[in-house]
């Protein structure tokens, strides 16, 4: 198989998964992961583009979380200024 170079967004959004993977380690599971928390560990992610890389790359973000063994149960959006929330399971 010949070597496919990843585009932006989907580099983004394997950093997205593992920004979400060392925090829901880090954390009990289940564990809820606010934008705000999110932006602590990686502040390259901002709001607008955490919500594009959910929205068009989310199986990036979800391979990602699998390949650490866990998996994305829900994701919130409330819209600008209410914040976003992410949900981390163990996957089974």
């Amino acid at each position: 198989m010949a070597f496919k170079p990843k585009s932006a967004a989907e580099t983004k959004a394997r950093d997205l998964g593992l920004a979400l993977a060392r925090i829901a380690e880090a954390d009990s599971l289940p564990a809820h992961i606010g934008v705000d928390r999110l932006r602590q560990a990686s502040p390259r992610l901002t709001p607008l583009a955490v919500g594009q890389m959910v929205r068009k790359e989310r199986e990036t973000v979800e391979a990602t979380l699998a390949e650490r063994g866990l998996s994305l149960v829900d994701y919130s959006d409330h819209g600008p200024g209410r914040g976003m929330v992410f949900t981390i399971e163990a996957a089974e």
